[in-house]
């Protein structure tokens, strides 16, 4: 028997007969709302998320396998944090703080199509992706909470792969969140300020050296007149 595989994205549980489906499906004559059908099924528990989808058919009898792989990982840091985008400006715009228990969380769904060796090593990567997204792990941006996790802070955590932050641990991460967030408005609230000042002055600076060099032409043109001037007077008149 021959086998052709398709490779899609599909939002989770919505799958339609759209173009990116049903082109390459189209020419081997299957049963697509069928396949819509198994795909829709198999991605309900991913609604919200995209999701990579392969689809497998025997061209002679037209059966047809469904695999579902794991979303990306930027997909799944969005739905943990419900939203609907990451930052745009992750240095300037955090837009959550997560616990490590939620990383860990993350780190085992994604683990399988990893390049790590353990499931530490998976945490840190999930770190790395969500300090992209403008996310804080233990209210620390990766380079801080990687050197925890590095120097063995989080060991518990990981080796008994816990996933769930109590609601006493998660109104505190929020209330840090918020403090951070205050913080770094402040921050670019001064650098606008300095950034202006220094505009300023330098628009004054430019200012004066023109109003400098504009009186000092102002000079030598008078100075030019009056040479002018002096050299009329001395000429010698023609005889009569």
């Amino acid at each position: 028997m021959t086998e052709q595989t398709v490779d899609i994205i599909v939002e989770g549980g919505k799958a339609t007969a759209n173009a990116a489906l049903a082109q390459p499906l189209a020419p081997l004559k299957v049963n697509i709302q069928g396949i819509i059908e198994k795909i829709n099924e198999k991605t309900s528990s991913f609604k919200g998320m995209k999701v990579p989808v392969k689809i497998k058919v025997e061209t002679k009898d037209k059966s047809f396998e469904v695999e579902v792989g794991s979303p990306p990982i930027s997909e799944l840091i969005k739905k943990e944090i419900n939203v609907d985008k990451a930052s745009g400006e992750p240095n300037k715009n955090k837009i959550a703080n997560l616990g490590i228990e939620q990383v860990i969380k993350l780190a085992k769904m994604k683990q399988d199509s990893m390049l790590v060796n353990n499931l530490k090593s998976a945490v840190k990567s999930v770190v790395g992706s969500c300090n992209s997204a403008g996310v804080l792990v233990e209210s620390k941006e990766a380079i801080e909470i990687n050197k925890d996790i590095d120097s063995g802070v989080y060991d518990s955590e990981i080796k008994e792969e816990k996933t769930t932050v109590s609601p006493e641990k998660a109104s505190r991460l929020k209330k840090q969140l918020k403090e951070i967030q205050t913080e770094i408005q402040k921050e670019l609230e001064k650098e606008k300020a300095e950034q202006e000042a220094e505009e300023a002055e330098k628009k004054k600076i430019e200012e004066a050296t023109a109003a400098e060099e504009a009186e000092q032409e102002a000079e030598e043109k008078g100075e030019d007149k009056g040479e002018a001037k002096e050299s009329s007077e001395e000429a010698p008149k023609k005889e009569e």
